[in-house]
Formats: C-alpha cells, sequence, structure tokens
C-alpha cells in the first residue's frame, strides 16, 4: 500500500504532499523533511529506493523516488509493493503531467495545484493503485476539465440574464404583471439603461 506521495523540489520545498494514513499536521512536515533528507543526500548513480526514515515506519516501509530536474518524486510504500512497479508509475505519472501541462514545470505543479490532485486521484486512491494506462488517465482528467467548464458556464448564468434584461428594448417597465387570476403590481424600478 502507498503511504505518502511527495514532490519536493532541490531545496526542499514541498509542492505536493498526499498522505494515505493520518499524520497530524506537524508530523506531516517532519516526515517530509526527514524525507527530503534521507533522499537528496543520495548519489545520482545510487538505485532508487532505500528504508523509509523512522517517521513514516523505518524499515517496514520503503521510500521510491526518481529525480527529474530540479523535482523529486518519492512514494513512500510498504513492503507489500514492488519497486519496479512503482518506479514505473512514477514514471506515468511524470509524463501524464508532461502531456497535460505541455513540459510540465516546477510552476505548473504550483499554479495547477487542483488539476495534480486530479490526475494523481485517476491513479491512486486510498493508497492502492487504480490506472496506469497514461491515455485512460488523460481522457478521464479531460472529461473533468470538460464538466468543470460547463459548471462555470452554468455559474455564469445569472450574470447572462441580467445582461439581457438589460439589453432588452422594453418601451416601458410595466405597471402590472397578470398571470392567470394573479395581478402583481411592479413597483416603481430606475430604468435599466
Amino acid at each position: 500500500m502507498i503511504k505518502a506521495i511527495l514532490i519536493f523540489n532541490n531545496h526542499g520545498k514541498p509542492r505536493l504532499s498526499k498522505f494515505y494514513e493520518h499524520y497530524t499536521e506537524d508530523t506531516e512536515q517532519q516526515i517530509i523533511r526527514e524525507t527530503f533528507h534521507l533522499v537528496s543526500k543520495r548519489d545520482e548513480n545510487i538505485c532508487n529506493f532505500l528504508e523509509g526514515g523512522l517517521l513514516i515506519g523505518g524499515s517496514e516501509n520503503k521510500l521510491i523516488y526518481r529525480h527529474y530536474a530540479t523535482l523529486y518524486f518519492v512514494f513512500c510504500v510498504d513492503s507489500s509493493e514492488s519497486e519496479l512497479g512503482i518506479l514505473d508509475l512514477i514514471q506515468v505519472f511524470v509524463e501524464t503531467l508532461d502531456k497535460c501541462f505541455e513540459n510540465v514545470c516546477e510552476l505548473d505543479l504550483i499554479f495547477h495545484m487542483d488539476k495534480v490532485h486530479n490526475i494523481l486521484a485517476e491513479m491512486v486512491m486510498g493508497g492502492m493503485v487504480l490506472e496506469t494506462n497514461m491515455s485512460e488517465i488523460i481522457t478521464q482528467v479531460e472529461a473533468q476539465n470538460k464538466m468543470e467548464k460547463s459548471e462555470a458556464g452554468i455559474a455564469g448564468a445569472p450574470a447572462r440574464a441580467v445582461s439581457a434584461v438589460k439589453n432588452m428594448n422594453l418601451p416601458e417597465m410595466p405597471k402590472n404583471i397578470n398571470i392567470g387570476d394573479i395581478s402583481i403590481k411592479v413597483p416603481n424600478m430606475p430604468s435599466f439603461k
């Protein structure tokens, strides 16, 4: 099971942290610092997995990571996960980010955090891997983006309605509105124009 997914830059500044076990906020920050110190001091030519830090479970857990340009992608997992499988998952995650953001960079993770979390949620939920097919992940993310755009259209409907009323060419404001047996007297209102 995946315990946590962490992304931080070369200076240890977290860019994404997703924990699948409950920790206090202070403990999470300590885990991020400890994980950065364990991973960042390793040479580039050493394998990409090591024992977890004391705060994340010690020798019972593993840290599996990849270092791309200025970012470390670290998955904290228990012993039931395959190291090579998680390395492949990291690669799929990075390639998916790269496709969605067209050459992903650290700023994309900062300014589009919601989209990054959506991509991650398509891949991993509750610490379990859901999907590793990049085209399927991208299809679901694009469907989510399309739905968000259509909802933004609904949210803008009141403003469009007011604009349409303002642009109506009414010769004068009606004094009474009659609907069947109901008669409504319209109060004097200033002109819309």
